[in-house]
């Protein structure tokens, strides 16, 4: 049986009474296109913000847009190569032009399997630029506009893994950036003085288009079933044998940008099964 992305419904989404969350203020997301950003943009405009969605793929973050407001949010969408600084000053620009921002989140992110003596240069430039330069600089470009609200208080929310915590092998630059993200939210927090407050979040396997495209191969090259992938070698380590579903890390980052999370300062929220402290 195929496994398939999930469908967001409203009932899935945790939405939490917080006076910040309002339509005035402003939240970023990347890569909203699917997946993790997907689910992350719906369940904050499903709690009162206003999303601004950035994608290089304008057709399916026009489609996340779709569903937030159908589900009762309210997002917009820009296209965005997150490897140009052109684009981020202008995705920053257009968000400070809808609103106030107060908050961003990190979360887009491509994957290259591949040893670190075969790793290619050109794919290492790449991912850094997108996984970890990009988060800096819309963290540099977002933070003056966060100080300058009425509270001066802002959040920046940083998709981190299991990998920033354990490395496997054949992933060096995906580990790397992901140790780089939860530095960054660190980095952030220490400067931010209680009001910028940054946090990482960090999963396992998670229903999403990048995870579930491996299941296939995987499954054709041991000769066992998609069931038997999921649950015997990407959920091996985990006490929990069911990836998560995206809407769940997008909850995640609903708790970390909320009230209920003063006293998140630069910590990493995992969310692994068991995957890392259990093993």
């Amino acid at each position: 049986m195929e496994i398939r992305e999930p469908e967001i419904t409203r009932d899935q989404i945790l939405v939490l009474d917080d006076p910040s969350f309002t339509s005035e203020n402003v939240c970023i997301v990347t890569g909203v296109g699917g997946g993790i950003g997907r689910a992350t943009a719906i369940a904050c405009s499903v709690n009162g913000l206003h999303v601004l969605g950035l994608d290089i793929n304008i057709e399916e973050a026009e489609n996340t847009v779709k569903m937030a407001n159908a589900l009762g949010g309210e997002m917009s969408a820009m296209r965005v190569d997150l490897a140009k600084d052109d684009d981020l000053v202008h995705a920053v620009d257009e968000a400070s032009s809808i609103g106030k921002v107060k908050y961003l989140a990190n979360i887009a992110g491509i994957q290259h399997i591949d040893s670190v003596e075969n790793f290619p240069m050109e794919k290492y430039d790449l991912m850094q630029k997108i996984m970890l330069r990009a988060p800096f600089y819309l963290s540099k470009l977002t933070i003056p506009l966060m100080k300058k609200s009425s509270d001066g208080v802002g959040v920046v929310g940083n998709m981190s893994s299991v990998h920033g915590h354990i490395c496997t092998m054949h992933k060096p630059v995906y580990n790397i950036t992901k140790f780089g993200l939860r530095a960054l939210s660190q980095s952030i927090s220490a400067e931010g003085a209680g009001k910028i407050r940054s946090f990482s979040v960090s999963v396992g396997f998670v229903k999403t288009g990048l995870a579930l495209k491996q299941i296939p191969a995987q499954a054709a090259q041991r000769g066992i079933s998609h069931e038997e992938v999921v649950r015997d070698v990407m959920m091996g380590k985990s006490r929990v044998k069911e990836m998560m579903s995206p809407v769940d890390v997008g909850n995640i980052f609903v708790i970390g940008f909320s009230k209920y999370s003063n006293y998140l300062v630069g910590g990493d929220l995992l969310f692994d099964g068991g995957m890392v402290l259990t093993y």
